[in-house]
């Protein structure tokens, strides 16, 4: 069953074209990575599916239902979730109220949507930093933040955006492991990223961007190995890196 079909989606910011007639499917229970340049246009491509603009032409649908044209919080409320690359944290709030407010996209009750948040800042090991303020934490932690404020929506899609960026390798290695579990506790996952290689090690599939085309779709190892994705994105010396 395909969670998400994008067909022939396309947007231009004057006379840029970000995003231009770009396809996909994503099925139940895959993660899919997309990588591509800095400017490449993956981050417009999550804005678009997950309403924060709208396509100038193409279409959305996601558990069969279109959704171009829903408000963020609607398409939220269907199971569709996204993190953010830059985190947007309520600052002076504790870790703990900002991810009660991720949970009452679909909780009513205070102590419930509480209970859910305190899951979800274990899962992600945040537990000590429960009752800090979110302006206290380092980057790492904040990453981990946005994961916890996301999941507590209870998503069955969830798009996270440069979810490793600015941290360390050992901190990455533990954001893989996390992001193994919120599938293995049956989310469909879209990552994008300039980690290389640990969108390797967690992308059942990959697709490939630059200048806001898709120029190469397959599983990872065959993907990076082309020529077109070599020039374009990863460079000669990515060659000799694998080899």
């Amino acid at each position: 069953m395909n969670v998400l079909e994008v067909q022939s989606l396309s947007k231009s910011f004057g006379g840029l074209k970000a995003v231009n007639n770009v396809s996909l499917e994503l099925r139940k229970g895959e993660i899919l990575g997309v990588i591509g340049p800095n400017g490449a246009g993956k981050t417009t491509l999550f804005n678009l599916i997950s309403g924060f603009i709208r396509p100038d032409k193409g279409s959305i649908q996601f558990l069969g239902q279109m959704i171009v044209g829903l408000q963020p919080y609607e398409i939220c409320k269907l199971g569709l979730t996204r993190t953010f690359q830059i985190v947007k944290p309520f600052a002076n709030l504790s870790v703990i109220h900002n991810v009660v407010i991720g949970a009452f996209n679909r909780l009513s009750s205070r102590p419930t949507a509480e209970d859910r948040a305190r899951e979800m800042i274990r899962f992600v090991g945040l537990e000590r930093k429960a009752h800090f303020p979110a302006n206290t934490l380092n980057i790492a932690e904040l990453k981990r933040l946005e994961l916890a404020k996301a999941l507590a929506t209870e998503p069955k899609l969830l798009l996270l955006d440069e979810v490793m960026a600015g941290i360390n390798i050992a901190e990455r290695e533990e954001i893989v492991q996390i992001i193994h579990q919120i599938r293995d506790n049956g989310v469909t996952i879209m990552i994008i990223g300039h980690e290389v290689q640990e969108i390797l090690k967690v992308a059942d599939r990959l697709i490939v961007i630059n200048f806001g085309e898709k120029i190469a779709e397959g599983l990872p190892n065959d993907v990076i190995c082309t020529k077109e994705v070599i020039e374009a994105y990863l460079g000669e010396e990515y060659k000799f890196v694998r080899a």
